[in-house]
């Protein structure tokens, strides 16, 4: 089966973890995630099954929105909640025009430290190996863009916020950053992702929805439709002849959109079969061939 499923990623669960949650589900070996959430993240976490996993590529730079709460008074090793504390709690209070005015700072391109605990590799290891061992984290400071940065309340030592991020953005270290130039530090409460690229919570399921579409033979109907998968790219379907050539790699004349740089080329409403890029003129090459026999409805071995 090739799809896009979009999970509404609990607590407590890697994206690792959700994968392979996914893939006993469907039964499917090849699965990937787009865009990593940490264990204590929620939300949008779009996996990409069978030959659609060719498309993570079109993803890398998804533009992200997240909502949550950032606590201030102490920060922690982690960034987040989940991590211990940096140093002793102090009471504090802050005020919603005083958080508006920090956030401000944080808007637009920014240099940003990425956290000791991430995925961030230091001479092709992971920064949270060194930190979990307790070695130090020469990590350097990237540059980073927050499209949007609204903090919507503030209550006591607590701020809600929503942020719309190019990918490669960690709002745990803007949490971190934010309690420092307060000068009473801060961490990441909670996190919810809401989008990721053209994915959303509306088209989201739980890992238990999942099963249970999986006992009823029904798993192709918590699919993204395809005809909603890259929403940049037109889309073009294919008569049988074209979509023979497109299958077995072959260029083909697709004069109807002249003017696009690469399209989704469809066999019929459904199925994708490929991304072809145009070589000149009206002619495109097939740069992903997805192509497959139709998929039929799963239903849960016994």
């Amino acid at each position: 089966m090739n799809g896009v499923v979009v999970i509404d990623k609990p607590a407590g669960l890697t994206s690792h973890d959700v994968v392979n949650r996914v893939r006993r589900i469907f039964q499917q070996r090849s699965v990937g995630h787009l865009g990593t959430l940490d264990p204590s993240a929620t939300g949008v976490l779009p996996l990409v099954l069978g030959n659609f996993t060719r498309l993570a590529q079109f993803y890398t730079s998804a533009e992200k929105i997240y909502e949550g709460v950032i606590r201030f008074g102490f920060a922690t090793d982690t960034y987040d909640a989940a991590g211990m504390p940096a140093g002793a709690p102090q009471n504090v209070k802050v005020s919603l025009e005083e958080v508006r005015q920090l956030g401000a700072r944080f808007q637009g391109m920014i240099e940003q430290m990425p956290p000791p605990f991430s995925a961030k590799k230091i001479h092709g290891v992971p920064a949270y190996r060194l930190a979990r061992k307790h070695q130090e984290v020469p990590l350097k400071p990237v540059q980073v863009e927050i499209k949007e940065f609204e903090i919507l309340e503030a209550n006591g030592d607590h701020a809600s916020f929503r942020a719309r991020v190019a990918s490669g953005t960690y709002m745990r270290s803007v949490a971190h950053e934010m309690g420092q130039q307060l000068g009473c530090g801060a961490h990441l409460s909670s996190l919810r992702r809401t989008t990721l690229g053209e994915f959303d919570l509306a088209g989201a399921h739980t890992l238990q929805e999942a099963d249970i579409a999986a006992d009823a033979g029904l798993l192709i109907e918590i699919l993204i439709h395809p005809r909603k998968l890259l929403p940049q790219f037109p889309s073009v379907t294919a008569n049988e002849e074209t979509a023979s050539h497109i299958r077995n790699g072959r260029a083909v004349n697709l004069p109807e959109l002249s003017r696009a740089r690469q399209v989704k080329v469809f066999s019929g409403q459904r199925e994708l079969i490929a991304i072809a890029t145009r070589v000149a003129g009206t002619l495109f090459h097939p740069k992903i061939v997805l192509a497959n026999d139709p998929a039929p409805q799963l239903a849960r071995s016994r």
